[in-house]
């Protein structure tokens, strides 16, 4: 096998490779070293690598493989780690120039379980300031570009995860979710993200806080790579207060079961607000597969209102604000983005009435969605209102000039399942007539992880995109 094609070999194929000694885990980490090295540049994806590192924890890899100590699933498998997420003695400045230098001084839970289990550590990926939005830029280190469109924007927070594991500069990464940043960017870059159920992950994206809407979650080329690495990542955890016990679920076998009789509800917008009506057509010419499948779609919408100002009020300012004290923000003009300034300026005023609201509404719509899903299955939908646009916009244009919160929240269709804390995963759905990927979001039910995964792996066996790969 040709060292390039290495790099686009999903993670289970490599992980069976490397146990069976048809490849070292030498030459695998010199595949992926030698193509970011080539492509990163570019790109923009990784904000810390270091090729002598990488070369180095390979070796020791090999030979605990060869003394017959394999660690675990991933042994040799490479991992990529977000910029936003801890790890000791590596860059850990939320993105933003002021706190350039800055090094973590622990390795975050997820970043240990990958490790013990014998993944390869490749980099840590670009992330916005704070990750405050669904694009990849900052005043430290620049924007990440698109790796099917240069000059668009990747998607984010986890923007540079997603645009490496779209052009082969690894094939599992991690990135955490807030908003949707872990299947906005997937979305975006025409591969796999999963925002797991609450709890499933520990959560350690910020030392000594606890983000009760934010999720770790996996981006890989396919479902069977993201199932692998939630079942490396998830489990309990003391340092995570929401962390639940394991379930018992083997994940990976999870995917293995078809979908015939299942019911699928379709909806076009989640009842969200306008929707690019070319990625509508693509979306809905994409969830025929499940009817090939066996399974019954319809369509049909959660009645659960507008939950947009909820999110904002509920869960984004309030979530932001245990950052307040970090920088003087009033002072910080340009260093950090002014939209990033805005949101503790409307912290400042956000009133316990205003967040009592919202987690009321937040209530009635968990009862309304969780009284749906006793009707269907999964739900599926556009994982986003519009393709990737321009790097120079801050959101699509039919949003510009309106307010923050509309130009954040109001091409996601992925931030109400942060709001019920449930599971959902984006998938390729296919491209738009210029060649630009649309993602189909499949949400289930109540910690119904296994079955949201279980849709994934079969919509994916109708409708493989895994050699799908940008021109970069």
């Amino acid at each position: 096998m040709p060292d390039n094609e290495l790099c686009w070999t999903p993670a289970t194929e490599l992980a069976d490779d490397v146990r069976t000694r048809s490849i070292t885990v030498t030459e695998i980490a010199t595949a992926f070293a030698d193509r970011i090295e080539s492509v990163n540049p570019g790109l923009n994806a990784y904000i810390h690598f270091d090729r002598d590192q990488v070369l180095a924890d390979a070796a020791a890899l090999h030979d605990e493989l060869t003394s017959g100590a394999p660690r675990g699933p991933l042994h040799g498998v490479p991992f990529s780690i977000k910029g936003l997420t801890t790890m000791a003695g590596l860059p850990f400045d939320s993105s933003l120039k002021p706190l350039a230098g800055q090094v973590g001084s622990h390795d975050a839970t997820v970043v240990t379980r990958l490790k013990e289990a014998g993944g390869l550590f490749l980099g840590k990926t670009n992330a916005p300031e704070f990750g405050y939005y669904g694009g990849t830029d900052s005043h430290l280190y620049g924007p990440t570009h698109n790796p099917w469109k240069h000059g668009h924007t990747a998607g984010g927070s986890s923007g540079g995860a997603a645009a490496a594991v779209a052009a082969g500069l690894g094939p599992l990464a991690e990135g955490a979710d807030g908003a949707g940043s872990v299947r906005i960017p997937a979305a975006m870059c025409g591969v796999v993200g999963f925002k797991p159920s609450l709890g499933r992950i520990p959560h350690t994206l910020l030392d000594g806080r606890h983000y009760t809407h934010i999720f770790h979650g996996p981006i890989t080329r396919t479902v069977a790579d993201a199932a692998l690495m939630f079942s490396v990542m998830a489990g309990p955890s003391d340092y995570d207060p929401n962390s639940v016990p394991a379930d018992g679920i083997d994940y990976a076998a999870a995917t293995a079961g078809d979908v015939t009789g299942w019911r699928v509800a379709w909806s076009p917008d989640l009842g969200l607000g306008h929707v690019d009506p070319e990625v509508v057509a693509v979306c809905a010419e994409a969830v025929r597969a499940f009817e090939s499948l066996g399974a019954t779609v319809e369509e049909a919408t959660p009645a659960w209102g507008n939950p947009e100002e909820a999110m904002w009020k509920g869960l984004w300012v309030p979530g932001y604000s245990c950052e307040y004290d970090v920088l003087d923000w009033k002072s910080q003009h340009g260093q950090v983005d002014d939209n990033l300034i805005e949101i503790f300026e409307q912290a400042e005023t956000l009133t316990a009435v205003d967040i009592g609201r919202a987690e009321a509404f937040r209530g009635q719509m968990w009862d309304t969605f969780s009284e749906f899903m006793r009707t269907y299955d999964i739900l599926v939908s556009p994982t986003l209102a519009t393709p990737t646009f321009p790097l120079e916009r801050f959101a699509p244009h039919w949003l510009e000039g309106q307010s923050l919160q509309r130009q954040l929240l109001g091409w996601l269709l992925t931030y109400p399942y942060n709001m019920t804390t449930t599971p959902a995963i984006t998938v390729p759905a296919g491209f738009t007539a210029d060649g630009r990927p649309v993602g189909l979001q499949i949400a289930g039910a109540h910690r119904a992880d296994a079955a949201v995964l279980r849709a994934a792996a079969n919509y994916e066996a109708a409708r493989p995109w895994a050699d799908t790969r940008p021109a970069v």
